[in-house]
């Protein structure tokens, strides 16, 4: 158990590693080398944050619904390694927008077709915003600063995921994509019942 601890406490730094080094070297490629990236390779790094955010909002409600799994609660530890690289892939796309046309892309915030659902850019833009808010407070800095909203603030996780799942799926008709929704709404349903019922057979118990 103790080396199974170790690894994914190694396994979370390596994520947040890879985080940083996506966002320092992606944004200056896409920006000025765009030829050097596919459309194949901007695919997968698409699907490699999806997959990210999906095991970000799975494990947790896993890690409740088989509370009495040794295995399976540690890897909570992992959501904010794995959630921090998901995030890192959208924002770092959006920084390369940034470094090429700044006023451009912070102009067309002030837009009705920004904020419009035409082509679903609503849920889009819903997607990076939320992913930026929540790379920007998973730290320990701003989690001793917002205190207990913290919490709160993390819980744009579901905004991300389902504004960005919602997009692809509406936008490309991806399967897998509705499939993922549908097990992450379920797991959070089951989980959401059964820490209700522990915390009522707690409460009967302590009234005894």
């Amino acid at each position: 158990m103790k080396t199974y601890l170790h690894t994914i406490q190694q396994l979370q730094k390596i994520f947040l590693m890879v985080s940083v080094a996506m966002m320092l070297a992606l944004p200056i490629l896409l920006a000025f080398y765009p030829e050097s990236i596919s459309d194949t390779t901007m695919t997968h790094l698409y699907d490699l944050s999806h997959i990210a955010v999906f095991f970000v909002m799975i494990i947790r409600p896993l890690a409740d619904i088989f509370f009495t799994s040794k295995y399976i609660r540690p890897l909570v530890i992992l959501r904010k390694g794995v959630g921090v690289l998901s995030a890192s892939l959208v924002m770092s796309i959006i920084f390369s927008k940034i470094i090429v046309d700044p006023s451009g892309y912070f102009g067309s915030f002030g837009t009705t077709s920004y904020w419009s659902l035409y082509n679903y850019a609503l849920l889009a833009h819903l997607a990076d915003i939320s992913a930026f808010i929540l790379l920007i407070t998973s730290n320990n800095l701003s989690k001793r600063l917002l205190g207990a909203t913290w919490k709160r603030v993390q819980k744009l996780s579901y905004v991300f995921f389902y504004a960005s799942s919602l997009y692809v799926f509406l936008s490309y008709s991806h399967v897998s994509v509705a499939f993922s929704m549908a097990i992450v709404t379920a797991l959070t349903l089951i989980a959401y019942y059964k820490n209700k019922k522990r915390r009522l057979l707690v409460a009967e118990v302590s009234n005894t």
